[in-house]
């Protein structure tokens, strides 16, 4: 089946305006009939519930946090991008899209990619508005700084808070809407299904994570904005809770879950450094900037840094790629860094580390003026590593951070299942194969804020208000498995907790479908991932009951979905039999490392269907067409 993105036609500038004009539009005094579920308030739900409430829509949003503020949109660190072209150097919305194009490897909607770079200014108007502290320059202008894939400045950023001050903006907005009754917000409240009435999504059926109850909410459509899915590694930056649930449990459903093995490998993590480990540390990629990545040219030295000499230092990233040097994107710099700690080069417990040098920055602009720009980033990895980085340099290694795949969505960000729109990083539209530095944001805030309230509305239009309620069998049957499953989860009473699991799976992910994969890999990935899975259901251990607070059940469902999510996973991964962005297969690349993509049998979006359980799924096609970029080899030497 090939699938259609529904593009607009015409010029690709003048395409979402064009679209614009042509969607169908809900009276005011109609809009208060309609109802629409939002699940996640991270940046791009909470940006959309309260749009949406705004517009006069009766919102139910939902978050499995004790705040709506509390989502994992806080731990964004380094900025956001805009074309402002602020610093005069050069940007334009035209290179925002082509740098976008260009770092997701070619994988991605050229229509989506250019209405996502016009929307990034408005971005920026609306959170300055809202009061969100961007930082400013000496006369009062905001700033900009760089990050990696781009030879521009347009990064807009609050110290190393950004995404926890775009979330506080949104939040203070959805908070106004609150109090005018527009929105109910339903705080510790996970979704474990999806209602779908007459091929439409209707209603979500949630647990109370306090109660225990079970109980179901319709809605005349539903938006996912539930995040990414790399928690499937086990280890990674995500928050504990990110989970592939929502998103998951939707596409068992109907819905299309689209370049699964799309992960991004974040460079500047802080190292693994035990087993007593439950996740990884992010250091903003904002600190290459003044940063310098270098490891011992010396195999094995174990000298302190400042024993090293300069002329025995490798500063790889400056030596392959001198046009962008340390602020070469992240599956590059990631694949850079495991390269030359795997030839053993490589720092710290293990030799899995390189160095994030900041002596040349401070002898040159001071420490004050480096401890302005990421004072708080050096202070959380004093506390975590108990070294100071302003006197020796950090440790960091690649690790993994981001979700390109998602739910497949079209140019209105609905889904396969018509009245599921998809939002944020929960949908694969935007990024292609590799996300560049800064751009999450700028997505989940785009989405949210300034398309989901036109796409939706159209959709609306053309759909009776309140046609269904929780009385329709299909509620009444969601909310029979969900009961049926947990008895099920409960009733083992095995002998491995929930987290051995996890960590069994993660570890399989991570030395199998990870930073480097092949067939060999993937396929020893699809024989043990099935293995666990049935050890799962016969030995898992789980303490407490049904009808009141479990932490262990609600981490018991999410891993469950990631033992099935894991090898869809690595499915993808082997079926793309080339390299492109973050999915690397060693056996497709250049003479000299780089990734080889294969455009004429890959240029497409790969769509899975799930066709029922135990049966293997179906594979659908979207052709990407480049009509404004030409294909080529991605360079940034």
């Amino acid at each position: 089946m090939i699938l259609d993105g529904k593009c607009p036609s015409g010029p690709l500038a003048e395409k979402w305006s064009k679209h614009c004009q042509e969607m169908k539009l809900v009276n005011p005094a109609n809009k208060r009939k309609y109802r629409v579920i939002v699940v996640g308030t991270g940046l791009a739900g909470a940006s959309a519930a309260a749009t949406l409430g705004e517009l006069g829509y009766n919102v139910e949003a939902f978050c499995y946090q004790d705040s709506a503020r509390r989502a994992h949109s806080i731990a964004a660190q380094g900025g956001i991008n805009a074309a402002k072209n602020y610093p005069n150097d050069g940007d334009s919305i035209f290179r925002l899209f082509h740098d976008t194009i260009k770092g997701g490897d070619f994988r991605s909607r050229e229509a989506n990619v250019y209405r996502l770079a016009m929307v990034s200014n408005h971005i920026i108007d609306q959170c300055a508005a809202q009061g969100v502290p961007f930082a400013r320059d000496y006369a009062g202008y905001l700033d900009n700084r760089s990050f990696g894939g781009a030879q521009v400045s347009r990064t807009f950023y609050a110290r190393g808070q950004t995404g926890q001050q775009l979330l506080l903006g949104a939040y203070s907005a959805l908070s106004r809407q609150v109090a005018a009754g527009s929105v109910r917000l339903h705080p510790r409240t996970e979704m474990l299904d999806l209602v779908v009435v007459n091929n439409e999504a209707k209603g979500i059926t949630v647990r109370d994570m306090v109660t225990g109850k079970i109980s179901c909410y319709a809605a005349d459509a539903v938006c996912l904005c539930t995040g990414g899915y790399t928690n499937v590694f086990y280890l990674s930056t995500n928050a504990m809770g990110s989970n592939v649930t929502a998103t998951y449990r939707a596409y068992k459903k109907g819905a299309y879950f689209a370049n699964p093995c799309y992960t991004q490998i974040h460079p500047t993590c802080i190292p693994v450094t035990g087993d007593h480990q439950s996740k990884l540390t992010l250091m903003s990629e904002s600190l290459r900037n003044d940063g310098r990545v270098w490891v011992p040219k010396i195999r094995g030295d174990r000298r302190p840094s400042h024993d090293i000499p300069e002329e025995e230092r490798d500063y790889y990233l400056e030596r392959k790629y001198p046009s962008f040097g340390n602020l070469a994107p992240r599956d590059i710099s990631s694949r850079a860094a495991k390269e030359v700690c795997d030839e053993g080069h490589g720092v710290g417990t293990g030799g899995r580390g390189v160095y994030l040098d900041f002596g040349d920055a401070i002898r040159r602009l001071g420490e004050d003026k480096i401890r302005e720009r990421y004072g708080n980033l050096f202070d959380m990895y004093e506390k975590i590593t108990d070294e100071n980085a302003y006197q020796q340099p950090m440790r960091i290694y690649p690790a993994p951070h981001y979700s390109m795949g998602g739910l497949w969505v079209d140019y209105n960000l609905q889904s396969s299942i018509p009245g599921l729109f998809v939002l944020g990083e929960a949908n694969f539209s935007d990024h292609g194969a590799n996300r560049l530095g800064a751009s999450a944001l700028m997505q989940g805030l785009a989405d949210g804020y300034f398309i989901i309230p036109y796409t939706i509305g159209s959709y609306l239009a053309q759909t009776k208000p309140g046609a269904v309620s929780t009385g329709n069998p299909e509620f009444i049957a969601s909310v029979e498995g969900c009961e049926a499953s947990i008895r099920r989860l409960l009733s083992i009473n095995g002998r491995k907790t929930v987290n051995e699991f996890h960590r069994e799976l993660g570890h399989i992910m991570w030395e199998h479908v990870g930073m480097a994969r092949s067939s060999d890999s993937l396929a020893e990935a699809l024989r043990r991932i099935p293995e666990l899975r049935t050890e799962f259901w016969e030995n898992v251990k789980i303490p407490g009951g049904e009808a009141d607070l479990n932490q262990e059940l609600e981490k018991a469902g999410r891993v469950a979905d990631f033992l099935e999510f894991g090898e869809l996973l690595a499915k993808d991964a082997l079926l793309r039999n080339e390299s492109c962005g973050g999915h690397f297969r060693v056996e497709h690349q250049m003479p000299d490392g780089e990734a080889r993509r294969d455009d004429e049998k890959f240029c497409h979006v790969g769509a899975w269907e799930f066709k029922g359980s135990g049966r293997e799924p179906e594979l659908h096609k979207e052709q990407l067409v480049f009509e404004n970029v030409h294909l080529a080899v991605r360079s940034y030497k």
